[in-house]
């Protein structure tokens, strides 16, 4: 990684105020890092539940699926040196929210076959309780 080699040249050669801002540089590229993975597996926990809402049923590895999702949010979210959370829960909905609509185009090609658009998937789920759910099941995991 260049950004290392750049710190340390620039503390080798006293120059701490550029290795401050590089520094700073680094640790918004690992929060933003983290926060794209979370969204990752945010899409799939969304994919499957819209997938069990929409066709009043479950599989196995829908519900696989969905505890990997949830354990992987929760490991990537973790601060494991300084302890709490990347992201804390109003982000974690925020997130949700955000990364919602690309799980239902992912749910309409895949449930039921494919049959149904994107807009009469939406029109079988109630979209509020969804997101719900999966905070939920996020946060008792925690």
């Amino acid at each position: 990684m260049e950004e290392l080699s750049e710190l340390r040249a620039y503390i080798e050669q006293g120059r701490y105020p550029e290795a401050l801002i590089l520094l700073e540089e680094m640790d918004e590229m690992s929060y933003s890092d983290k926060v794209n993975k979370i969204g990752s597996f945010l899409e799939v926990l969304l994919l499957h539940l819209i997938k069990q809402r929409a066709e009043k049923r479950s599989t196995r590895s829908w519900e696989v699926s969905i505890q990997n999702a949830i354990d992987s949010i929760i490991d990537t979210n973790k601060r494991h040196k300084s302890g709490g959370y990347f992201l804390r829960e109003e982000e974690l909905r925020d997130s949700i929210a955000a990364h919602y609509k690309r799980a239902l185009r992912m749910a309409a090609l895949d449930a039921f076959g494919g049959a149904y658009s994107i807009a009469e998937v939406d029109k079988l789920i109630d979209q509020d309780s969804i997101k719900d759910e999966a905070l939920r099941l996020i946060l008792e995991a925690q």
